[in-house]
């Protein structure tokens, strides 16, 4: 057949690289309010849930129960699921009605009622409604520090580089597990380098996670995964009871955690008993809630392909975000994989949260180049900061971050790596060279690294775990190799997990250690005027203003 020239030239874009299906409701390739989910409903008889969301409680499964009895505000459930739905939606657009008055609200909710609120809502009304729904009221981002060799001078430098250009939590991960107390360290001494109080976190299992944080090696974890459907769940030998436990076990030693859940992680596994995604999606919230856990990551997160793949489904994806907010959680809105071809389509996944603010952006904005992101790549890497910098600029918005001298950053990352290799060394660790701080002080990429002997890494990492050393023996080798500001930083990380502060809702610190939560820094919009501008916030925006490569016309040379 004679092509259309037109045709044939667009079907060579970026975009149709994307994957797109047709809804298949069946097996949840729908984005919301599919023809299989549940209506709202709830019943309650002395003080216990009779019926939820048209099944009656001999028919509860295990997701069920636990949010009957620990997820719902019950003494104001029955008059919030009689209100209609638009009007609750209309609530969350109106400036003139507070956060807190809506919290009272959407907390006595059931997953589909709270579904069937979002869906009154189109994208434009998404972003007015975050805007006044996230918990703190200054935003921030989050960024992933990797690299596929698992190098640890990288790590540290690249941590370091991040915190200078503001990311208040880094998370890294492995590409080869064993690396991952290691890769823990490098993180946490870079981080520290470059800004004192910066928390940081290692992905990796359950139990590993834990041990890692329990020795100090972290300051918080994310990757603690809930379901939708009991079948997910029990594949995984898990439980919310069990959860609820693992999130017990994080805030009795002082560290931070966040669940993480996110829409097409049932369709990936199979399992979606027929419902929509943000169905899903909003049980896995009310989990979040009813075990007491201080946020949650979601937005898709790694299984935004799927979400995206379906009409509607970015729309959907920030519905998620703002349902966890209106559950009065952290939020951590994902933006933090690498989902299209298209750099459009990039950009229009990141808007909503970016326009709106949220807790954090971006759970995991790549601070290297994705080649070497070993979380299958972000949504924005290291060579979009300029990209985002001029679009924090162009709107007025604190998306989280900010340009920082290139001198400086050659600085720190130096220091970050010499600190790293006198903890090495006066650990036992297989020796840092010279060469290797001066390639990762410049370095791009791994590309940029001398090649290291991951073998003896890995046996002295195995150790490393079996001598028992602890985030005070950081301290001390910092302190003996005269790194003194930054075993003191290290050390101050340490004593925050004794004061228990940063267990609160939305918490980061500053570089005085101070924190700015959702209780000592309440989002407080309501309209024009109000809330957080980055305007008032003049230190931000003039760092946010004066690109390194805008040009002075006041100096400018004929």
């Amino acid at each position: 057949m004679k092509r259309q020239k037109r045709f044939e030239e667009l079907e060579k874009r970026p975009i149709h690289l994307d994957g797109f299906v047709k809804e298949w409701p069946e097996e949840g390739f729908v984005a919301m309010m599919g023809p299989n989910d549940p209506k709202p409903s709830i019943k309650i008889e002395n003080g216990k849930v009779t019926e939820m969301d048209s099944k009656p409680a001999a028919d509860f499964d295990l997701i069920d129960l636990y949010i009957a009895k620990y997820g719902i505000k019950l003494e104001n459930a029955e008059k919030v699921m009689a209100m209609d739905s638009t009007k609750i939606a209309n609530m969350l657009c109106d400036p003139n009605v507070s956060r807190k008055d809506i919290i009272d609200i959407t907390t006595a909710m059931t997953p589909a009622k709270a579904e069937e609120v979002i869906s009154k809502l189109n994208f434009a009304e998404m972003i007015m409604a975050t805007q006044k729904m996230r918990p703190r009221r200054t935003p921030a981002t989050q960024c992933h520090v990797t690299n596929i060799r698992d190098n640890p001078v990288q790590i540290a430098a690249d941590a370091a580089d991040a915190a200078l250009r503001g990311f208040p939590e880094q998370e890294t991960t492995t590409a080869v597990a064993r690396y991952a107390p290691l890769n823990a360290i490098s993180i946490m001494v870079g981080a520290q380098t470059g800004r004192p109080g910066v928390i940081t976190q290692c992905s990796v299992e359950e139990a590993e996670e834990l041990s890692l944080g329990m020795r100090g090696f972290t300051g918080y974890a994310e990757t603690i995964s809930v379901y939708g459907t009991d079948k997910v769940f029990t594949d995984g030998d898990d439980t919310p009871w069990s959860k609820g436990f693992l999130a017990s076990c994080y805030a009795s030693r002082g560290l931070k955690m966040r669940f993480t859940s996110g829409s097409g992680s049932e369709v990936m596994m199979g399992y979606t008993e027929g419902k929509s995604m943000l169905y899903l999606e909003s049980r896995c919230i009310f989990i979040t809630k009813a075990s007491g856990v201080q946020g949650l990551q979601n937005g898709g997160v790694s299984c935004i392909g799927i979400p995206g793949s379906v009409p509607s489904g970015i729309r959907s994806v920030l519905g998620e975000n703002l349902l966890c907010m209106m559950l009065d959680l952290e939020c951590a809105s994902a933006n933090d994989q690498a989902f299209s071809h298209s750099d459009m389509r990039r950009t229009e996944r990141l808007l909503g949260q970016f326009i709106a603010g949220t807790d954090y952006i971006s759970s995991g904005y790549s601070s290297t180049p994705n080649y070497d992101n070993t979380f299958a790549g972000s949504n924005t890497d290291g060579l979009d900061y300029d990209d985002y910098y001029v679009m924090e600029r162009d709107l007025a918005i604190n998306g989280g971050i900010h340009p920082v001298d290139e001198q400086i950053i050659i600085k720190a990352r130096n220091k970050a790596a010499r600190a790293l290799q006198a903890v090495f060394e006066d650990l036992g660790l297989p020796k840092i060279t010279d060469e290797e701080v001066e390639a990762a002080t410049y370095a791009n990429t791994s590309k940029d690294m001398p090649e290291r002997n991951m073998v003896e890494d890995m046996k002295a990492a195995q150790d490393l775990m079996d001598r028992g050393i602890t985030g005070v023996d950081i301290v001390k080798a910092l302190f003996n190799h005269g790194f003194k500001d930054v075993a003191q930083a290290v050390l101050d990380l340490q004593k925050q997990k004794v004061c228990g502060d940063f267990l609160q809702t939305s918490a980061i610190f500053d570089s005085k250690w101070h924190v700015i939560s959702a209780v000592n820094d309440a989002n407080d919009y309501q309209g024009p005027g109000t809330g957080y501008r980055l305007e008032e916030d003049t230190e931000e925006w003039e760092r946010i203003k004066n690109l390194p490569f805008a040009i002075d016309p006041q100096n400018m040379q004929l």
